[in-house]
């Protein structure tokens, strides 16, 4: 049974994006079967893995306004042998209002992916920088949450609202879901600012931060212009590195879940 792990903020510039197409493509690179799901309507993730988003006619949107077979729409990615891709839209951006009277509005993304947890090892969401229905159908559909925080000051003011739309979630809508960790971004070991952040982050939230810290990388910052991870711009920069040590992080606490 695969794991669905959503990467949530609903503040923008954090690194989401980056960060859910270097954990899909690390993971895939560790031969884990990982699908990335494209739940943004701005469909960077759909760009950032090579795919031409006004080229799409089938998004996730179709399969959660339409009931489109999530299967039908699967692209395998060009460069990774054991990653694919749901892609997005604009048309997403429309799919808030066109779902406001469905019923169970909330979990038309846990329905449309529930017969794909057999055949991946890990489904990871981008989710949009929002906290509106998308966003609550992304987090309803997950098993867990990654939430990347950028290591400056304001990044700090937005988690706390954001922890509490989890709380609502876990109590209303999806009691299984867990938070996987705090990821500390775009740190930049020379300003004082990042090194306090990652101290207070990890002070308050503790065992809750990822050991892996994405550092402020230009081969990260690239890589989307190229529509590939940074794994295969330039396997040994400290960008890509870093999300090989994440995807390995969080495959060695789901393998020792499993164990126990």
């Amino acid at each position: 049974m695969g794991k669905i792990i959503a990467v949530a903020n609903q503040k923008g510039g954090v690194g989401k994006t980056t960060t859910a197409i270097n954990l899909a493509a690390s993971l895939a690179a560790l031969e884990y079967r990982t699908l990335l799901v494209d739940a943004d309507p701005q469909a960077n993730a759909t760009s950032g893995l090579g795919f031409d988003p006004a080229s799409i006619t089938t998004s996730i949107y179709e399969c959660m306004v339409e009931d489109v077979k999530v299967e039908d729409i699967i692209l395998q990615s060009p460069n990774i042998e054991f990653l694919d891709l749901i892609p997005s839209h604009i048309d997403l951006v429309g799919a808030e209002v066109e779902m406001i009277n469905l019923p169970n509005r909330e979990e038309k993304m846990r329905e449309a992916l529930a017969p794909l947890k057999e055949k991946y090892d890990y489904i990871i969401i981008d989710c949009s920088p929002s906290l509106g229905l998308i966003t609550v159908n992304s987090l309803t559909a997950a098993d867990s949450v990654v939430i990347p925080v950028q290591c400056e000051y304001f990044a700090l003011e937005g988690l706390g609202k954001l922890l509490n739309t989890i709380k609502i979630i876990q109590s209303r809508l999806n009691t299984e879901l867990s938070i996987e960790g705090i990821l500390l971004t775009m740190y930049d070991v020379r300003l004082r600012l990042s090194n306090q952040v990652v101290e207070e982050v990890k002070t308050h939230f503790q065992q809750m931060v990822f050991d892996t810290i994405i550092p402020r990388n230009v081969k990260l910052s690239e890589s989307p212009s190229f529509g590939i991870p940074a794994i295969l711009h330039d396997a040994e920069s400290k960008g890509a590195m870093s999300y090989l040590n994440l995807a390995r992080e969080i495959a060695e606490k789901n393998s020792v879940e499993l164990a126990k």
